[in-house]
């Protein structure tokens, strides 16, 4: 009787769970958008020798970065992402829009990229040698012992004029 009982406990408890088959949102987080999300239809109304950098901040907003070395080159980046073990982030999807202005601020051309363009990025795994750091962790640790004297009581602490207390500090 006790066996029945705790199954058919098990059963309604686990009843709701029935329609998950593990992969779906019950298990997961939402996916993400990040960045600044560029229509279609936007891009379309952006007319290269005709609109300005005025009409492009007014249909886009604001860009997500300047390029490093032209300031005539907006980039508006957005991406859709789900989080991933240890809180990173996995990207799902990834646009970029680059929008291209000439001296006057009149548009020259407009890019759009996808995660397909990106280029690989090699760290390097080098540090800078910085003087005064080769002390091992024991030497970290201990470097310390015997430099400083034990408490003994100063006789002139607390009178003014002293050679330890100089003034009224």
């Amino acid at each position: 009787m006790r066996a029945i009982r705790s199954l058919a406990l098990a059963a309604i408890l686990l009843a709701p769970l029935a329609g998950c088959d593990g992969t779906g949102d019950f298990w997961s987080f939402p996916p993400q958008v990040r960045g600044s999300k560029v229509d279609d239809d936007q891009l379309a109304q952006l007319v290269p020798g005709t609109s300005t950098r005025q009409d492009v901040t007014a249909l886009l907003g604001s860009p997500t970065a300047h390029a490093s070395f032209d300031d005539n080159r907006w980039i508006y980046i957005s991406e859709v992402t789900h989080p991933v073990i240890a809180g990173t982030q996995g990207i799902e999807d990834q646009h970029v829009v680059v929008v291209s202005f000439d001296d006057k601020g009149l548009v020259t051309g407009v890019e759009k990229k996808t995660q397909d363009d990106a280029l690989p990025v090699d760290v390097v795994a080098r540090a800078t040698p910085s003087p005064g750091t080769e002390a091992s962790l024991l030497q970290q640790l201990l470097g310390n012992v015997g430099k400083f004297s034990a408490g003994v009581p100063d006789s002139n602490a607390g009178k003014q004029g002293s050679a330890t207390n100089p003034g009224n500090f």
